[in-house]
Formats: C-alpha cells, sequence, structure tokens
C-alpha cells in the first residue's frame, strides 16, 4: 500500500508540472484539461496518506507537504472560474432587444443520428445564431428546416469531423470560409447585423486538438488562435468569436489568446460550464468557448441539455453597453506574451 500510495503521488505532481513546459506536443499539452479532477484526487491522495500511510513519518509528511502545495497552487489557478473569482464581464442591468444577441454554440458529433433531439434543444432556446460544429451533408440535410426561422446561414459540411453550419435571424454582411492553417479545417468569418443595425464580427472556429488520432502537438491549434485573435484585435467593430475551440478555459494558450486578442472570457467568475465530455461525468472540461470584445455585458450564460453528442451545447446571450468598454478590462499582454505569441503563429 506504501508504495502504490507513493506512486500515485508522484503521478500527480507530475500530471500538474508536464503542463508548465512549454513544449507542443501533446502529453504536455492534455493535461492542461483536467485541473479540477487533478485536485480533487490530490485531496483524496492526502486523505489516503494520512489515513494508511504506515511508511517512515518524514516520507510520509513529505509526500502530504508536497501535495498540499499542488492542492493550493491548483485551486489558485481554477478559483477565476468559481463564483469566488471576479468578473471580466458584467451583468447586463437592463435589457434591450435592439442591442442584444444570443448565440447557441452546438458540437453535434458528426455520428450522432439524433438531429431531432438538436432541432428541439434550438427551438427551445431560441438562438439567434446558431453554431453546428462536426456537421457533415447528413446534418447539413436533416437541419435544413432552420433555415424557415434562420433565414441567413453560411454552412460548409465535411465529413472530416470538423464542418460548420452557420445560422442566423440576422442578417450576416461580408461572410467568407477561411483555412487559416489548416487546408481541410475551415472557420467562418462573417459580420453579424443586430437590429438596431449595429455591425459585429463573428468569427466561428473549430482548430484540431492535441491528441493522438488528431495532431500530436498543438501547433495547429494554438496558431489558429492567435491568428485569429489578431484579427479581433485589429477589429474596429465589436468582436465574438465562438465555437469549440479544443482548449480549456483556464489554459495558458486560452490565456495567450486573450492578451493578444483583448477579448473577455464571460465565464470568469461564474462557473465552469464544462461542455465536454457529456458521457462522462468525471472527465468534463469547459472547451465550447464564446469570447466577446468589451462593448458587451452578459445577459445570460447557461449549458443546455444534451442530445445524445459527446457535448453539450452552450447558450450565450449578450447586449452592447455604452459604458461597458470602460468599465471592463482584458488581461495584458506583457514583451514575453508577444514574442510567444509570434513564434507559435510562426511556426510550420
Amino acid at each position: 500500500m506504501d508504495t502504490a500510495l507513493g506512486i500515485f503521488t508522484c503521478l500527480l505532481l507530475t500530471f500538474t508540472l508536464l503542463p508548465l513546459i512549454r513544449h507542443d506536443y501533446w502529453v504536455f499539452r492534455v493535461f492542461d484539461y483536467p485541473r479540477l479532477q487533478k485536485l480533487l484526487l490530490n485531496i483524496l491522495a492526502v486523505i489516503l496518506l494520512l489515513a494508511l500511510y504506515n511508511g517512515a513519518p518524514t516520507f510520509k509528511y513529505l509526500q502530504v507537504l508536497l501535495l498540499g502545495i499542488n492542492i493550493i497552487y491548483l485551486a489558485w489557478l481554477i478559483v477565476p472560474f468559481t463564483p469566488l473569482g471576479k468578473k471580466q464581464v458584467l451583468k447586463a442591468t437592463d435589457t434591450n432587444s435592439e442591442k442584444s444577441l444570443s448565440i447557441m454554440i452546438a458540437n453535434v458529433l458528426q455520428t450522432n443520428t439524433n438531429t431531432q433531439g438538436c432541432l428541439k434543444e434550438i427551438a427551445k432556446a431560441d438562438p439567434d445564431v446558431v453554431i453546428l460544429l462536426e456537421a457533415n451533408n447528413r446534418w447539413d440535410t436533416e437541419t435544413s428546416s432552420l433555415s424557415e426561422k434562420y433565414p441567413f446561414s453560411k454552412k460548409v459540411p465535411l465529413e472530416n469531423m470538423y464542418g460548420l453550419l452557420l445560422y442566423s435571424k440576422l442578417e450576416l454582411e461580408d461572410t467568407a470560409v477561411h483555412y487559416l492553417v489548416e487546408e481541410d479545417i475551415p472557420s467562418i468569418h462573417t459580420k453579424i447585423k443586430l437590429r438596431n443595425g449595429q455591425l459585429v464580427q463573428f468569427y466561428a472556429a473549430h482548430p484540431t486538438p492535441p491528441a493522438p488520432g488528431e495532431n500530436l502537438r498543438s501547433t495547429e491549434r494554438d496558431k489558429e488562435l492567435l491568428l485569429v485573435a489578431d484579427l479581433a484585435k485589429a477589429s474596429n467593430i465589436p468582436v465574438i468569436v465562438a465555437g469549440d475551440l479544443n482548449d480549456v478555459a483556464w489554459s495558458h494558450t486560452t490565456d495567450l489568446f486573450l492578451k493578444m486578442s483583448g477579448l473577455l472570457d464571460p465565464r470568469r467568475g461564474r462557473g465552469f460550464f464544462n461542455s465536454f465530455n457529456a458521457h462522462h461525468f468525471f472527465m468534463r472540461f469547459p472547451l465550447d468557448h464564446a469570447f466577446i470584445s468589451r462593448h458587451f455585458k452578459l445577459r445570460s450564460l447557461k449549458r443546455l441539455n444534451n442530445y445524445d453528442s459527446d457535448h453539450f451545447p452552450i447558450f450565450l446571450q449578450i447586449q452592447l453597453d455604452e459604458n461597458a468598454y470602460a468599465q471592463q478590462y482584458p488581461l495584458i499582454a506583457d514583451s514575453d506574451d508577444v514574442e510567444e505569441a509570434e513564434e507559435k503563429k510562426e511556426k510550420i
């Protein structure tokens, strides 16, 4: 038992240390994801050591000390995404439908056949804009009835798990499909005209994750996110970036994206809103995001019901506010952040 507990402790410490190594290989990046799970396992390990360890007291309490430091570090990383953290995006104090926009982000799982369940969830949420990710030609055909309520659309159905379908009640302008990094991984760039006539720049993206069977490195994902960050930073109108970004809200890469784009994360100070994996309760992470510029305040953010996909849909409702820009503050990039971002964008 003592040996097993020692190995368990070493593994937990290693799982925390690996993401600190700034390497693109998936082994280093994938352990960014389960921070809450690592925190709970560290607490469990301390309890087991105190209750069951019969070896040398010095080694026992050294392990407890190291795990305690690890628990404090992991909690420090997680707290900003709980109600104890500071909100990056303030709550809207009034309701103005002319200045509002609601979005539903849904990774449908290409092999999922429950399209009717998806359509029912869309009808229930009634968003202004719907993004369906992992949509192939079958999903395109079986959700085509959405065009009755959503007359504006841009569709890129693909059979490679990276198709995108964008439906909107609101008029779209300057809509284009871009392949920023990989020739078969699209993103949709468009402007959405709000009911008051204000244009909003919108980017829908779904970069590949760092994982065996996908990309062994995070190079492509990081590069695409940072290229979109540059576009968002350069925009002279309000911006929204949404989609399955295959990165967790608390990762170093997401922090770098927020710093370089100047966008805000409405999750901060509110909760995890874990969207993946819908089928495994203990292994859930926030992978589906909507990052917004300082022009908006939040009306609603929630996780919707699953319909046999491996992702829960995410619903976001935001509203333009003339005071928001001066009241909300983005993360600030320093010279090291700028240098790292440039290096990532130059990688092949």
